[in-house]
């Protein structure tokens, strides 16, 4: 229970601090997708089909929301392979990253 309710105050908080979110600059957008491609896929699968990791694929993440995405982005799944991204990536980009895996428009 008490795991729990940190993931719910991590979800929370993540929520308030991406209320007022914009979008990564251009640069930035493009970093991102270089990392997810050969960071997230040396894992997931240069394809994000899956690997070591789950596919990344909209279809499978449709159960989840942005904000328990960017939470796992950022604080990695215990217990698992998937580390903490937080000390390389900001809410804002996990957040955005999220997003665009969920809209599909990940390679």
């Amino acid at each position: 229970m008490r795991r729990t309710t940190g993931y719910l105050v991590a979800a929370i908080l993540l929520v308030a601090v991406t209320a007022g979110f914009a979008a990564p600059d251009a640069q930035r957008q493009q970093e991102l997708r270089y990392l997810l491609r050969h960071d997230c896929g040396a894992c997931h699968g240069m394809s994000l089909k899956g690997g070591l990791g789950p596919a990344l694929k909209p279809e499978r993440l449709r159960a989840y929301t942005v904000e328990q995405l960017a939470d796992t982005i950022l604080r990695g799944r215990p217990g698992t392979p998937m580390p903490p991204w937080q000390p390389f990536l900001s809410a804002q980009d996990a957040t955005w990253l999220a997003g665009f895996l969920k809209q599909g428009k990940a390679p």
